[in-house]
């Protein structure tokens, strides 16, 4: 079983590969825009998860970024001024993998999804080295 640091860096590599993912992607001139957003709302849904580790906080398998925040806030009311815009990644958890949905992020969307999580990152990292 992985110690609490262990599984903490466990998030982190796994969500900096996302976020690394992204950005690759959107160094090309025909990005594909619903991958980049999903990697992005993977990239802070798995930094939030590392700090709900950090943070001594139980949480359940969950895409949705407000409810991993709002269970954040229970220990840093923070994070609370990223909610808003973060729970935006949200829908790009499911709905832009499947052609049933019509959900395409445009490039604009795409490159706000990518800022959003590199600030996630830069928060949440700057709280767990806090510890």
């Amino acid at each position: 079983m992985k110690t609490k640091k262990e599984l903490i860096n466990s998030w982190i590599n796994k969500a900096e590969k996302d976020l690394l993912t992204a950005e690759h992607e959107l160094s090309f001139p025909d990005a594909v825009t619903e991958s980049i957003s999903f990697h992005c709302q993977q990239a802070v849904e798995k930094f939030l998860k590392a700090y709900l580790v950090s943070l001594g906080i139980h949480f359940t398998k969950t895409h949705e970024i407000g409810e991993l925040i709002t269970k954040c806030e229970n220990k840093d009311n923070e994070i609370a001024a990223f909610k808003e815009e973060a729970d935006k990644l949200t829908d790009y958890a499911i709905e832009v993998r499947y052609p049933e949905e019509l959900l395409e992020p445009t490039l604009e969307e795409a490159e706000d999804a990518f800022e959003i999580a590199k600030r996630i990152r830069k928060f949440v990292l700057y709280k767990i080295s806090l510890e």
